[in-house]
Order: C-alpha cells, then sequence, then structure tokens
C-alpha cells in the first residue's frame, strides 16, 4: 500500500483557518441587543441609540419569542467562553 502525501501548503492553510477561528472565538464582543429595560422586549437599535429612546442595551443570553433572558445590562458582567457560549455561575 503506498502513503498518500499531504503538501505542506494544505497543512499550513488548514492549521491557519483554525488558528483564525479560535482568536475570533476568544475576542468576540458578547451579542448587544436594544431591548425595553422593564419588558425585555427587543427593540429596534435606534431606541437606544437616540437620547429619547425607551431601550437600554442588553448583553449575551438569548431569545425567545422577541423577548431575551439568561444575559445582563452590565456588559462587563458577561464574559465569553468562545465559539458563542457564555458562562454563568451559580451560588
Amino acid at each position: 500500500m503506498k502513503r498518500r502525501k499531504l503538501r505542506s501548503s494544505t497543512v499550513v492553510l488548514g492549521g491557519m483557518g483554525v488558528l483564525a477561528a479560535t482568536l475570533t472565538a476568544c475576542s468576540s464582543e458578547p451579542d448587544e441587543r436594544c431591548v425595553h429595560p422593564v419588558t425585555q422586549e427587543i427593540l429596534p437599535d435606534y431606541e437606544c441609540e437616540d437620547s429619547d429612546g425607551s431601550g437600554t442595551y442588553y448583553y449575551g443570553g438569548s431569545s425567545h419569542k422577541n423577548r431575551v433572558s439568561g444575559g445582563s445590562f452590565n456588559k462587563s458582567a458577561v464574559e465569553r467562553d468562545g465559539f458563542g457560549s457564555s458562562s454563568s455561575s451559580g451560588g
């Protein structure tokens, strides 16, 4: 049986892709959504960008039926664990 040889350029390019994906996942910011602070309903971005708007940015978490949960209004309270997952600690 003959062994197939991989070209070194294929290996290098594949490794560069994995490295780029890892760096992007680790340095990414948490998801940011404009929401109503009481109802936690998702609003258009302009509601958070205008000083007269009724929205506040909500970070991380998930959305279901136009409402958010599992995140925070405090950006620094939300950490990324890479590849899009967020972590939380229980007490």
